[in-house]
């Protein structure tokens, strides 16, 4: 779709340009906290199954993969001070405008996952899902907000990941795709600023 590519192209480099200082400001805050670097990057499955490094801000210490989980359950100990505030607001996901302006991302579309997961993915709905690109929000993002803290319940994360979250996130990524519209984008771009504001007002 040219002219959703259009509108990721102009927002996310309209984004970096304001939120410049910011990144600034965070990248201080990351490296005066913590040592490591500013950006956390790893391996995620993006379009057509193609292999890409997505751009975060550290929010964990040094090496977390090899610390624990691929995934983030409640009050992880290998969040850092400033981690905790990134996460909070959402702040550690907007260096990915950067990955939208090289085209491994959109705004909006399935958010991406690693390749550990992606193959357990039921091949009919990996088909589905890796047809478009991955994207900052969707509706899973928005309905299921409160993922850590519901895996943080389970005495086993990883595998109430696997057999409870991940089918409904793929649910709302399949939906997405088979209804994906320009409208449908910009409904989920508000709906996702909405549900940061209400949630932590």
């Amino acid at each position: 779709m040219l002219v959703k590519r259009f509108f990721d192209i102009v927002f996310s480099m309209l984004g970096l340009i304001i939120l410049s200082p910011f990144f600034i400001i965070i990248a201080i805050l990351i490296k005066s906290t913590s040592r490591g670097e500013v950006f956390f990057r790893q391996t995620r499955v993006g379009i057509h199954g193609k292999y890409f490094r997505i751009h975060k801000f550290r929010t964990m210490v040094v090496n977390a993969e090899s610390l624990g989980l691929k995934i983030t359950v409640g009050d992880d100990v290998r969040i850092t001070s400033i981690g905790k505030f990134l996460r909070k607001y959402k702040l550690d996901e907007l260096p990915q405008l950067i990955d939208v302006v090289l085209g491994t991302m959109s705004l909006v579309g399935p958010r991406p996952e690693v390749p550990e997961y992606v193959e357990l993915y039921p091949e009919e709905v990996k088909k589905i899902v890796l047809s478009v690109r991955p994207g900052i929000t969707d509706w899973s993002s928005i309905i299921m907000i409160d993922e850590s803290e519901q895996l943080a319940k389970n005495s086993d994360p990883k595998t109430s990941y696997i057999n409870d979250i991940m089918p409904k996130k793929l649910a709302y990524a399949v939906k997405y795709v088979k209804n994906r519209s320009f409208f449908q984008d910009c409904l989920i771009i508000l709906a996702t600023i909405k549900n940061i504001i209400i949630r932590h007002k």
